[in-house]
């Protein structure tokens, strides 16, 4: 059976002494920089909700609301028996362990503290920052497929199936590179087409809500190809983690997208 060899990557892109730059950091340094100038952009679209000044301040507040709420969501949601007797480790950002359900509530909160301190609308706000954030997703899922982790299923008769070292000897679902194809192309595709209309920008909360509706579909279909955490496993009717975490954000994405009406 021909399978296609999975391409080994040193996660560690350069190494001097104690130092390692890694690619992981790199698609979070990506993310938020390229994320940060399409911001400035379009913050001055009509109607125009910030000025680029406040952009610039904002980058350091969704960076510590990335950073901070997807350690606490991987924690929270995924290993909470594990750090509730370790404790100390919860703090070991180095050694892995980020959830994007934790980070995406991170922003949020971020955003809204952010909004209420500058006075800036926050709907409409966070249409703007939604929009970018499909960029961040799509380093992300290239980072998770050098690092040869959250690999997919067994997929014995898929022709692009690849054997992840650690995985053992069968072939799977390169999921990592679906997830980035659909929360990441895909998505990003979606809400700039939003974006360019002036008919939906003028609607606060729709993109916001388009976003959350459009992530949680592709998350949930993407999880139908990823093999489940090995600690948690299937959970609910079959369902797993990254599943059931998804379906508060199609119900609040759809209520968005219901209630945005055009602002006078």
């Amino acid at each position: 059976m021909f399978v296609i060899p999975f391409p080994v990557i040193d996660p560690v892109l350069v190494e001097i002494g104690p130092l390692a730059i890694r690619w992981y950091a790199l698609a979070y340094i990506a993310g938020i920089v390229l994320g940060w100038r399409l911001a400035r952009y379009l913050v001055r679209l009509t109607p125009v909700v910030s000025t680029t000044e406040q952009i610039d301040d904002f980058v350091t507040w969704v960076t510590l609301g990335i950073i901070l709420g997807g350690r606490l969501g991987y924690v929270l949601f995924y290993r909470p028996g594990y750090y509730l007797e370790n404790p100390l480790e919860a703090f070991a950002v180095w050694q892995g362990g980020m959830a994007f359900h934790g980070g995406m509530l991170g922003v949020i909160i971020a955003t809204w503290i952010f909004c209420r301190i500058n006075k800036l609308p926050l709907l409409a706000f966070g249409d703007r920052v939604v929009a970018v954030v499909p960029i961040g997703i799509f380093f992300g899922r290239i980072a998770n497929f050098i690092n040869g982790e959250l690999w997919g299923r067994v997929a014995p008769d898929v022709p692009w199936a690849m054997v992840f070292p650690g995985a053992g000897p069968d072939p799977r679902h390169p999921s990592q590179l679906y997830q980035t194809g659909m929360e990441g192309l895909a998505l990003f595709a979606l809400l700039m087409l939003l974006m360019s209309r002036p008919s939906i920008r003028a609607r606060p909360g729709f993109i916001a809500g388009a976003f959350l509706f459009g992530y949680g579909c592709a998350r949930i279909i993407g999880e139908f190809f990823r093999q489940p955490d090995a600690h948690l496993g299937f959970l609910f009717a079959g369902a797993t983690m990254g599943q059931l975490l998804s379906l508060p954000m199609l119900a609040a994405g759809a209520w968005l997208m219901a209630r945005a009406r055009p602002v006078a």
